[in-house]
């Protein structure tokens, strides 16, 4: 095992090497061709990106992915404002664009744009009163808490405790955009995050009604990169996919 990760390393400096060499030979040929016209190109400038001559453009695919299905549902919703709890910033400064965003999170940021409030919020104890949220998104937060990454305390139940608040603000007929990682089998990753079942997530939410289950695998499977009313058993052959989860809060009856 030491040796093959020697190897491994050796492979990867080579390749870097090489990388480099040809980069530094770009440079040269730049360099000459510019003739110090418009800009200045100097030998302590040389700043060599080494990754990224590439077929296609790589992104995260989980964040990519999820921020968008979510944003097509607030669109769907028309909400007269929505909150959102400790998603991605990029999805809450975009949704901003054409919708009133409240923003909470453990760790706020310094963050300011028109039609978007940041506040500060802890996930296991939010300060709105019951049935008081129509439009909410939690969006890959559930699966830290409680494991300590982001300086909150230690507690195994911390995502069962803030999916009860989740459940708790949501006003009747309201929407909760939900997403986690979601397997075939349900895991901690100490102490980055926790793996959920479809059927955990499922019975969680037993009392609210799944208005749309949808998967982003784990690799590139299919052309759409998200499959839209994905199936359990989809979901079941993934180690590492992103559940997103549609779910309305319906009235007792």
């Amino acid at each position: 095992m030491k040796f093959l990760r020697f190897v491994k390393k050796i492979m990867e400096f080579t390749k870097n090497y090489i990388f480099r060499f040809f980069i530094f030979s770009d440079f040269l040929k730049f360099r000459k061709a510019i003739g110090g016209k418009r800009f200045s190109i100097k030998w302590k400038d040389f700043y060599p990106q080494i990754r990224d001559k590439t077929r296609t453009t790589n992104f995260d695919r989980h964040y990519l992915y999820h921020t968008a299905w979510a944003a097509r549902k607030i669109k769907e919703i028309n909400p007269k404002f929505h909150i959102d709890i400790a998603s991605s910033l990029y999805f809450c400064s975009l949704v901003s664009a054409f919708v009133s965003v409240k923003f909470y999170d453990y760790r706020p940021p310094d963050l300011e744009l028109s039609n978007l409030e940041v506040h500060r919020g802890d996930l296991t104890k939010l300060l709105f009163a019951d049935n008081s949220v129509y439009s909410i998104s939690c969006m890959h937060t559930i699966e830290h808490i409680g494991l300590g990454r982001y300086g909150e305390s230690i507690d195994p139940d911390g995502d069962l405790k803030a999916i009860k608040e989740l459940k708790r603000v949501l006003v009747s007929d309201g929407s909760l955009l939900f997403v986690v990682p979601i397997g075939g089998e349900s895991k901690i990753m100490f102490n980055a995050h926790r793996i959920y079942s479809y059927d955990q997530i499922v019975d969680y939410f037993k009392d609210f009604e799944l208005k749309e289950f949808s998967l982003i695998t784990e690799f590139a499977k299919n052309s759409l990169g998200i499959i839209i009313n994905a199936t359990k058993k989809q979901a079941e052959k993934e180690s590492y996919g992103c559940g997103c989860f549609w779910f309305i809060k319906r009235s007792k009856v």
